[in-house]
Protein backbone atom coordinates (compact mmCIF):
# COMPACT_ATOMS: atom_id res chain seq x y z
CA UNK A 1 0.00 0.00 0.00
CA UNK A 2 2.60 2.07 0.72
CA UNK A 3 3.43 2.98 -3.25
CA UNK A 4 0.14 4.73 -3.93
CA UNK A 5 -0.05 8.44 -4.42
CA UNK A 6 -0.63 10.75 -1.76
CA UNK A 7 -4.45 10.69 -1.54
CA UNK A 8 -3.88 7.13 0.26
CA UNK A 9 -3.36 10.16 2.93
CA UNK A 10 -7.37 11.14 3.10
CA UNK A 11 -8.88 7.93 2.84
CA UNK A 12 -7.26 4.63 3.49
CA UNK A 13 -6.72 3.49 6.87
CA UNK A 14 -3.71 2.98 7.00
CA UNK A 15 -1.99 2.38 10.06
CA UNK A 16 1.42 1.13 9.67
CA UNK A 17 2.58 4.24 7.72
CA UNK A 18 4.50 6.57 10.46
CA UNK A 19 6.87 9.50 10.49
CA UNK A 20 9.61 7.39 11.92
CA UNK A 21 9.86 6.17 8.25
CA UNK A 22 11.59 9.73 7.21
CA UNK A 23 12.49 10.82 3.63
CA UNK A 24 16.05 9.44 4.70
CA UNK A 25 15.03 6.17 3.94
CA UNK A 26 13.33 7.37 0.39
CA UNK A 27 14.57 5.05 -2.33
CA UNK A 28 16.86 6.94 -4.17
CA UNK A 29 14.64 10.35 -5.06
CA UNK A 30 16.55 13.32 -3.53
CA UNK A 31 14.92 16.53 -2.99
CA UNK A 32 17.21 19.23 -5.13
CA UNK A 33 18.40 21.95 -2.87
CA UNK A 34 17.36 24.62 -4.96
CA UNK A 35 14.00 26.50 -4.68
CA UNK A 36 14.12 28.10 -8.34
CA UNK A 37 12.86 24.99 -10.15
CA UNK A 38 11.81 25.66 -13.57
CA UNK A 39 7.93 25.38 -14.05
CA UNK A 40 8.77 22.71 -17.02
CA UNK A 41 10.48 20.33 -14.54
CA UNK A 42 7.45 20.88 -11.99
CA UNK A 43 5.26 18.16 -13.47
CA UNK A 44 7.98 15.21 -13.17
CA UNK A 45 9.53 16.69 -9.88
CA UNK A 46 6.31 16.62 -8.25
CA UNK A 47 5.30 13.17 -9.33
CA UNK A 48 8.44 12.04 -7.78
CA UNK A 49 8.21 14.14 -4.62
CA UNK A 50 4.56 12.93 -3.82
CA UNK A 51 5.58 9.46 -4.32
CA UNK A 52 8.33 10.11 -1.67
CA UNK A 53 5.99 11.74 0.70
CA UNK A 54 2.86 9.56 0.49
CA UNK A 55 6.08 6.47 1.92
CA UNK A 56 6.13 8.40 4.78
CA UNK A 57 3.69 10.53 5.82
CA UNK A 58 1.35 10.33 8.62
CA UNK A 59 -2.48 10.46 7.95
CA UNK A 60 -5.11 12.11 9.76
CA UNK A 61 -7.05 9.04 9.45
CA UNK A 62 -3.19 7.26 11.73
CA UNK A 63 -3.76 10.42 13.84
CA UNK A 64 -7.60 9.50 14.19
CA UNK A 65 -6.80 6.11 15.54
CA UNK A 66 -4.01 7.48 17.67
CA UNK A 67 -6.30 9.48 19.35
CA UNK A 68 -9.13 6.82 19.88
CA UNK A 69 -6.45 4.58 21.04
CA UNK A 70 -5.45 6.96 23.94
CA UNK A 71 -9.76 7.10 25.07
CA UNK A 72 -9.62 10.54 23.28
CA UNK A 73 -13.05 11.73 22.32
CA UNK A 74 -14.26 13.14 18.97
CA UNK A 75 -14.74 16.81 18.89
CA UNK A 76 -16.78 18.49 16.14
CA UNK A 77 -14.88 21.32 16.92
CA UNK A 78 -11.74 20.17 14.96
CA UNK A 79 -13.61 20.17 11.55
CA UNK A 80 -13.57 23.15 8.63
CA UNK A 81 -16.76 23.68 8.76
CA UNK A 82 -16.48 27.48 7.69
CA UNK A 83 -15.06 26.58 4.94
CA UNK A 84 -18.15 27.74 2.25
CA UNK A 85 -17.61 25.35 -0.95
CA UNK A 86 -19.74 27.51 -2.81
CA UNK A 87 -17.31 30.40 -2.02
CA UNK A 88 -14.24 29.16 -3.45
CA UNK A 89 -13.44 31.19 -7.03
CA UNK A 90 -10.25 29.55 -7.77
CA UNK A 91 -8.78 26.11 -8.26
CA UNK A 92 -5.95 27.07 -5.75
CA UNK A 93 -8.96 27.41 -3.28
CA UNK A 94 -10.97 24.30 -4.64
CA UNK A 95 -7.94 22.17 -4.06
CA UNK A 96 -6.58 22.85 -0.75
CA UNK A 97 -10.14 22.78 -0.05
CA UNK A 98 -10.57 19.13 -1.43
CA UNK A 99 -7.34 18.12 0.78
CA UNK A 100 -8.50 19.96 4.14
CA UNK A 101 -12.50 18.29 3.76
CA UNK A 102 -10.74 15.31 2.38
CA UNK A 103 -8.47 14.80 6.01
CA UNK A 104 -11.29 15.62 8.26
CA UNK A 105 -13.94 13.25 5.95
CA UNK A 106 -11.24 10.28 7.44
CA UNK A 107 -11.04 11.78 10.87
CA UNK A 108 -14.92 11.82 10.85
CA UNK A 109 -14.37 7.57 9.59
CA UNK A 110 -12.77 6.90 12.43
CA UNK A 111 -15.26 7.76 15.28
CA UNK A 112 -17.77 6.79 12.64
CA UNK A 113 -19.63 9.83 12.64
CA UNK A 114 -22.07 8.64 9.11
CA UNK A 115 -24.11 11.98 8.87
CA UNK A 116 -21.89 14.38 9.02
CA UNK A 117 -19.54 12.56 6.51
CA UNK A 118 -22.09 12.42 4.09
CA UNK A 119 -22.50 16.56 4.33
CA UNK A 120 -18.99 16.98 4.12
CA UNK A 121 -19.10 14.26 0.89
CA UNK A 122 -21.63 16.08 -0.57
CA UNK A 123 -19.20 19.02 -0.03
CA UNK A 124 -15.82 16.89 -1.98
CA UNK A 125 -18.41 16.23 -4.23
CA UNK A 126 -18.78 20.00 -5.70
CA UNK A 127 -14.69 20.71 -5.15
CA UNK A 128 -14.21 17.71 -7.27
CA UNK A 129 -16.64 19.06 -10.17
CA UNK A 130 -15.29 22.70 -9.70
CA UNK A 131 -11.52 20.91 -10.97
CA UNK A 132 -13.57 19.28 -13.95
CA UNK A 133 -12.22 15.41 -11.75
CA UNK A 134 -16.08 14.48 -10.23
CA UNK A 135 -16.24 12.06 -13.04
CA UNK A 136 -13.54 10.24 -11.01
CA UNK A 137 -15.67 9.75 -8.19
CA UNK A 138 -18.78 7.22 -7.63
CA UNK A 139 -20.31 9.77 -4.86
CA UNK A 140 -23.97 7.50 -5.00
CA UNK A 141 -21.62 4.42 -4.17
CA UNK A 142 -19.28 6.09 -1.75
CA UNK A 143 -22.30 7.18 0.04
CA UNK A 144 -23.86 4.05 -0.02
CA UNK A 145 -20.84 2.43 1.60
CA UNK A 146 -20.70 5.10 4.44
CA UNK A 147 -24.14 4.66 5.50
CA UNK A 148 -22.81 0.58 5.74
CA UNK A 149 -19.93 0.62 8.39
CA UNK A 150 -19.55 -3.17 7.71
CA UNK A 151 -18.12 -2.33 4.25
CA UNK A 152 -15.42 -0.12 5.24
CA UNK A 153 -12.79 -1.60 3.05
CA UNK A 154 -14.76 -1.48 0.34
CA UNK A 155 -15.58 2.33 0.68
CA UNK A 156 -11.53 3.06 1.22
CA UNK A 157 -10.52 0.91 -2.09
CA UNK A 158 -13.13 2.92 -3.77
CA UNK A 159 -12.05 6.02 -2.43
CA UNK A 160 -8.60 5.90 -3.17
CA UNK A 161 -8.93 4.67 -6.57
CA UNK A 162 -10.67 7.51 -7.11
CA UNK A 163 -8.50 9.95 -5.52
CA UNK A 164 -5.55 8.45 -7.54
CA UNK A 165 -7.25 8.90 -10.94
CA UNK A 166 -7.30 12.55 -10.32
CA UNK A 167 -4.40 12.61 -9.58
CA UNK A 168 -3.05 10.85 -12.46
CA UNK A 169 -5.37 12.98 -14.62
CA UNK A 170 -4.31 16.08 -13.04
CA UNK A 171 -0.52 15.26 -14.07
CA UNK A 172 -1.07 14.06 -17.18
CA UNK A 173 -3.01 17.53 -18.30
CA UNK A 174 -0.52 19.75 -16.47
CA UNK A 175 -2.27 20.53 -13.39
CA UNK A 176 0.35 18.65 -11.08
CA UNK A 177 -0.02 22.08 -9.18
CA UNK A 178 -3.33 21.27 -7.73
CA UNK A 179 -2.04 17.60 -6.51
CA UNK A 180 0.73 19.72 -4.53
CA UNK A 181 -1.97 21.61 -3.16
CA UNK A 182 -4.23 19.07 -2.18
CA UNK A 183 -1.64 17.21 -0.35
CA UNK A 184 -0.37 20.44 1.74
CA UNK A 185 -4.24 20.86 2.38
CA UNK A 186 -4.17 17.07 4.25
CA UNK A 187 -1.11 17.49 6.08
CA UNK A 188 -1.95 20.92 7.06
CA UNK A 189 -5.55 20.01 8.45
CA UNK A 190 -4.20 16.57 10.21
CA UNK A 191 -1.03 18.72 11.95
CA UNK A 192 -3.89 21.14 13.08
CA UNK A 193 -6.10 18.27 14.51
CA UNK A 194 -3.36 16.92 16.21
CA UNK A 195 -1.96 19.87 17.48
CA UNK A 196 -5.70 20.98 18.85
CA UNK A 197 -5.88 17.52 20.43
CA UNK A 198 -2.31 17.73 22.53
CA UNK A 199 -3.83 20.90 24.42
CA UNK A 200 -6.07 19.24 26.29
CA UNK A 201 -4.91 15.42 26.15
CA UNK A 202 -0.98 15.84 26.32
CA UNK A 203 -0.05 12.44 25.41
CA UNK A 204 3.93 12.01 24.82
CA UNK A 205 3.00 9.81 22.09
CA UNK A 206 1.05 12.52 20.38
CA UNK A 207 3.91 14.61 21.09
CA UNK A 208 6.33 12.78 19.56
CA UNK A 209 4.25 12.33 16.24
CA UNK A 210 3.79 16.16 16.00
CA UNK A 211 7.70 16.75 16.45
CA UNK A 212 8.25 14.22 13.84
CA UNK A 213 6.63 16.41 11.39
CA UNK A 214 9.48 18.53 11.28
CA UNK A 215 11.23 15.78 8.41
CA UNK A 216 7.76 16.06 6.31
CA UNK A 217 7.23 19.44 5.98
CA UNK A 218 10.60 20.17 4.57
CA UNK A 219 9.35 17.20 1.78
CA UNK A 220 6.49 19.92 1.58
CA UNK A 221 8.14 23.17 1.52
CA UNK A 222 10.49 21.45 -1.69
CA UNK A 223 6.94 19.46 -3.50
CA UNK A 224 5.81 23.45 -3.38
CA UNK A 225 8.88 25.13 -4.04
CA UNK A 226 8.56 24.71 -8.26
CA UNK A 227 4.98 26.86 -8.01
CA UNK A 228 6.05 29.19 -5.36
CA UNK A 229 6.44 32.27 -8.15
CA UNK A 230 3.59 30.93 -9.84
CA UNK A 231 0.95 33.80 -8.56
CA UNK A 232 0.40 35.61 -5.15
CA UNK A 233 -2.12 32.67 -3.77
CA UNK A 234 1.11 30.80 -3.99
CA UNK A 235 3.69 33.16 -2.91
CA UNK A 236 1.36 32.70 0.10
CA UNK A 237 0.57 29.58 0.94
CA UNK A 238 4.85 29.17 0.88
CA UNK A 239 5.53 32.07 2.97
CA UNK A 240 2.77 30.14 5.88
CA UNK A 241 4.77 27.04 5.26
CA UNK A 242 8.39 28.79 5.99
CA UNK A 243 6.62 30.50 8.78
CA UNK A 244 5.62 26.66 10.15
CA UNK A 245 9.48 25.60 9.25
CA UNK A 246 10.87 28.22 11.50
CA UNK A 247 8.68 26.98 14.59
CA UNK A 248 10.78 23.60 13.98
CA UNK A 249 14.41 25.23 13.47
CA UNK A 250 15.57 23.94 17.06
CA UNK A 251 12.96 20.88 17.23
CA UNK A 252 16.31 18.10 17.22
CA UNK A 253 15.26 14.10 15.79
CA UNK A 254 17.26 11.29 15.96
CA UNK A 255 16.56 7.37 15.14
CA UNK A 256 18.34 4.64 16.83
CA UNK A 257 17.68 1.22 14.89
CA UNK A 258 15.74 -1.76 16.33
CA UNK A 259 15.41 -5.31 15.94
CA UNK A 260 14.45 -6.49 12.16
CA UNK A 261 11.03 -8.26 11.93
CA UNK A 262 9.61 -10.26 9.64
CA UNK A 263 6.59 -9.18 7.45
CA UNK A 264 4.13 -10.93 5.22
CA UNK A 265 4.53 -9.04 1.44
CA UNK A 266 3.02 -10.51 -1.59
CA UNK A 267 2.72 -13.91 -0.51
CA UNK A 268 5.77 -14.42 1.02
CA UNK A 269 8.29 -12.89 3.77
CA UNK A 270 10.01 -10.27 3.72
CA UNK A 271 13.18 -8.82 6.52
CA UNK A 272 11.96 -5.10 7.35
CA UNK A 273 14.25 -2.86 9.59
CA UNK A 274 12.65 -1.19 12.57
CA UNK A 275 13.95 2.03 14.25
CA UNK A 276 13.02 4.42 16.77
CA UNK A 277 12.69 8.47 16.46
CA UNK A 278 13.60 10.33 19.23
CA UNK A 279 11.94 13.91 19.33
CA UNK A 280 13.74 17.16 21.36
CA UNK A 281 10.84 19.26 21.60
CA UNK A 282 10.73 21.70 24.57
CA UNK A 283 6.81 22.82 26.04
CA UNK A 284 8.02 26.30 24.62
CA UNK A 285 8.44 24.42 21.10
CA UNK A 286 5.83 22.80 20.94
CA UNK A 287 3.46 25.64 22.06
CA UNK A 288 4.94 27.68 19.57
CA UNK A 289 3.71 25.40 16.96
CA UNK A 290 0.35 24.96 18.46
CA UNK A 291 -0.07 28.47 18.29
CA UNK A 292 1.36 28.85 14.27
CA UNK A 293 -0.37 25.81 13.20
CA UNK A 294 -3.71 27.31 14.23
CA UNK A 295 -2.83 30.42 12.81
CA UNK A 296 -2.48 29.75 9.72
CA UNK A 297 -4.84 26.42 9.44
CA UNK A 298 -7.44 29.22 10.38
CA UNK A 299 -6.66 31.55 7.55
CA UNK A 300 -6.93 28.66 4.67
CA UNK A 301 -10.48 28.16 5.88
CA UNK A 302 -11.93 31.64 6.64
CA UNK A 303 -13.91 32.59 3.30
CA UNK A 304 -13.58 36.25 3.07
Amino acid sequence: MKGNLFFILIVALILSVSCRNSSKNSSGFVFPDTDTIPLAEAEKLSAEAIADIANNIASPVEIANLLQVLSVPYSPDYLATSINVNRQPTDFDKALALGILGADLGYLNMYEKTATAINILSDIKKLAEGLKVGQFFDFDAIRRLSLNRSNLDSLLFLSVDSYTRIDKYLRDNGRGHLSALMIIGVWLEGQYLATQVIREYPHPVLRDRIGEQKIILNDLIMLAAPYCGRDAEFRKLCGYLQEIREKFRDIKISYTLGDPVSVEKDGGLVVEQTETSIVEMSDDQLAGLVEITGKIRNKMVINN
